[in-house]
């Protein structure tokens, strides 16, 4: 018997692995993680024909689908929608903040419809992923290449920018199995969601408890090597290289590798005026101890020769720290070094601040966790990036349907977080 057409409610249930945690969104029952498709990027002249959730209830996954067997749907879908969604306090996307919400409250609101999602807390996974680019080594940060990297398999090899002429195709035949593929590919995207929380554990891992589980100096290749034991683990293995150090991470255990220098180096004081310089000892004393010293011995130290010299083996510093002494090869020098210590609370505090003090590792924990910005209160999206391609967006919108037309007018942007139907290009 053929189907009969009209909005359409999709209900079922899915197994993901019980290592996925998302608890560090909300808790897993206040959680909805949702992705829409759509014809374009602009609610003025774009509709909404599809809507995936997934959520956890009963000790179960679900999965709801929510699709517009014609434009005139929309409402009817947003209605439904918006009522469903007042069951959770927090909704997770991805890029959901730049497109899925904004999409979905503008065009909520052109019917008059309170879409429900103004009260809930927002937790995009592309903004907490993109700073982990460079660290990781991503060629993009594409939902597509993120499941590769972390070996998430797709069965749906559809591409996004195809689904247009896909929908508007199915709204002229209503031929079930292209309905099948649409629900396909916005069920792939929906239930990876979860399963990319793990990749926040790249950003917790430099911030958990560390525990040093050995370390060693070799002399002859001036390298001080660590292993570390981490309280959070990550779920595939990655190094990453830097002048300073160079580290392994895998599961929970960070081994570094530090160049170290052997030699003289020189401490300079801060208060110079204080200090006087003795040329034959090159060295600096302070005045309570040069009052002894013959004037013809010492004249007044300046900033450049404020110092005194310390052989012996130094590791690199990122940055001065008031727990380390500063050395330097002269006052000019921008290279760091603080004198090694062969103990294992010194050498923890120092792997700690040389790995989370690298702007490569401060700077992604700082905006992966949101700091300095405002995006846990407020959804104001962001403006597409600019090495994104954004091109000419469909005409399939409600006003649009029925009118005569050979093939889809314009095109979907590039490919963003999947190839979605609409949205930015996250790069």
């Amino acid at each position: 018997m053929p189907r009969a057409w009209f909005m359409i409610v999709v209900g079922k249930t899915f197994a993901l692995p019980k290592t996925v945690d998302v608890s560090a969104a909300a808790p897993l029952k206040d959680i909805l993680f949702i992705d829409i498709e759509t014809t374009g990027l602009s609610t003025s002249n774009s509709g909404l024909y599809l809507i995936g959730a997934a959520y956890h209830r009963a000790m179960e996954w679900h999965l709801r689908q929510w699709f517009a067997d014609s434009l005139s749907a929309e409402q009817e879908i947003l209605q439904d929608f918006s009522a469903f969604v007042r069951e959770f306090t927090t909704v997770v996307t991805y890029n959901g903040e730049s497109f899925d919400l904004p999409f979905l409250e503008k065009c909520a609101a052109q019917y008059g419809i309170d879409s429900g999602l103004s009260g809930l807390k927002s937790f995009d996974l592309y903004r907490r992923i993109r700073p982990l680019k460079k660290l990781l080594g991503l060629e993009n940060v594409k939902l597509q290449t993120v499941e590769a990297f972390l070996n998430i398999p797709r069965s749906d090899d559809t591409a996004g920018k195809d689904l247009i002429p896909v929908y508007k195709t199915f709204l002229e035949t209503k031929d079930e199995s292209l309905y099948q593929t649409l629900l396909a590919h916005n069920e792939e995207d929906v239930k990876v969601l979860p399963q990319l929380m793990p990749m926040l554990g790249y950003i917790d891992i430099f911030h958990s408890s560390w525990t040093l589980a050995g370390y060693s100096l070799n002399r002859e290749k001036d390298l001080l090597t660590a292993v570390i034991d981490c309280s959070v683990g990550i779920p595939v293995a990655f190094s990453y290289q830097t002048p300073l150090y160079t580290i392994s991470v895998r599961a929970n255990q960070i081994i570094a590798e530090i160049p170290v220098r052997e030699g003289e180096l020189r401490y300079f004081f801060d208060d110079y005026h204080d200090y006087d310089y003795l040329p034959e000892e090159d060295r600096a004393v302070h005045r309570k101890l040069s009052q002894y010293v013959d004037k013809d011995h010492r004249v007044r130290a300046t900033a450049e020769t404020c110092y005194t010299r310390k052989q012996g083996i130094f590791l690199p510093l990122i940055r001065e720290d008031a727990m380390f002494d500063t050395f330097r090869e002269n006052f000019r020098s921008t290279e760091l070094y603080t004198e090694y210590i062969d103990n294992p609370d010194f050498l923890l505090s120092y792997f700690r601040l040389l790995l989370t003090g690298d702007p490569s590792i401060r700077d992604v924990s700082a905006e992966a966790r949101g700091e300095n910005s405002s995006e846990e209160s407020s959804r104001e999206p962001d403006p597409i990036p600019e090495d994104s391609s954004k091109e000419q967006e469909s005409d399939l919108s409600p006003e649009a349907e029925g009118a005569e037309s050979s093939e889809t007018s314009g095109s979907i942007p590039k490919e963003d977080r999947d190839g979605h139907s609409g949205g930015s290009d996250p790069v």
